[in-house]
């Protein structure tokens, strides 16, 4: 029953917290630390969740999600059949033109298997932040999260918004991506939403922009994750798992309906309140921490 209950505490945990924008890799190394739950042999039950937020993703943004997976086949089916016009920007449908956005935007993340010596790349060193005893880096990630979201609420506000996304735009969010990858505390959903509406593109879009192209970086965080789970001995019961992943799933669904709704109130400063006083509280505890060891 012990097991089960955690799971459900971590997949709702997980659900809320990788779509609101206040950092899921945060909040479970947070959890972790003070639960004094060993991150040994947890590869799997981690990958197992964000398996279940990529499923809230599918079931809320299903048809432009759909249209893009079918966008992609039409792209190779105009390549050999020699039909170029359709490839020169001014002549992309709009499918088509976001899809070439999206391959933009995940570009940055290839810097994380640069190679770093010893057989690593960017991604094992900056790993190292979210798997130490400290949360020191994870306290003044937060209130960078929180200063990010405080930024992208300011200047969305009195700005002419419009639809589309730009080449630049897209990578600007790619690179804003990039960071929240490299660091537990920095909100990924925060950062790329926050550089969207500070890109002027619409709320409603920005989030969907968002949404979808987390699922390329969230879909190799969870091989990379059972790739580890693989090389571990440890046994991991079934129930608990689907209870986790169920969790995960449904609270991502509901945490997204929620984030529309609060960036349509205008309510979306208030996350970054939240992570600057996480962030100022959790990295005061991290530096005591270190006086009393």
């Amino acid at each position: 029953m012990k097991e089960i209950i955690q799971a459900l505490f971590l997949g709702i945990i997980q659900g809320l917290t990788e779509f609101l924008p206040v950092s899921s890799s945060g909040h479970m190394s947070v959890f972790r630390h003070f639960s004094g739950m060993a991150t040994e042999g947890s590869g799997l039950f981690s990958a197992m969740l964000h398996i279940g937020t990529l499923v809230a993703i599918f079931v809320v943004f299903y048809k432009p999600i759909y249209e893009l997976f079918m966008e992609f086949f039409r792209c190779f089916k105009d390549l050999f059949s020699r039909n170029f016009d359709k490839f020169k920007f001014k002549n992309m449908s709009v499918t088509r033109r976001m899809l070439f956005m999206f391959v933009i935007s995940c570009v940055p993340l290839l810097l994380l298997l640069i190679p770093v010596g010893n057989g690593n790349n960017l991604m094992d060193l900056v790993g190292v932040f979210g798997s130490d005893d400290s949360i020191k880096a994870e306290g003044l990630c937060f209130m960078i999260t929180g200063f990010i979201l405080l930024l992208g609420t300011t200047v969305a506000e009195g700005t002419k918004r419009h639809l589309n996304v730009s080449p630049l735009t897209a990578l600007i969010i790619g690179i804003a991506q990039f960071f929240a990858a490299c660091f537990p505390g920095i909100s990924r959903s925060g950062t790329t939403v926050s550089a969207a509406m500070c890109c002027r593109v619409s709320k409603n879009n920005a989030i969907r922009y968002s949404f979808i192209l987390s699922i390329p970086a969230v879909l190799a965080s969870g091989l990379v994750e059972f790739k580890d789970a693989m090389e571990s001995t440890e046994i991991i019961p079934v129930f608990p798992l689907l209870v986790g992943v169920v969790a995960s799933a449904v609270v991502g669904v509901l945490s997204i309906k929620l984030l529309q709704l609060i960036l349509k109130k205008n309510l979306y400063k208030y996350f970054g309140i939240y992570c600057v006083i996480l962030g100022f509280i959790v990295t005061i505890i991290g530096a005591v921490e270190v006086f009393i060891k």
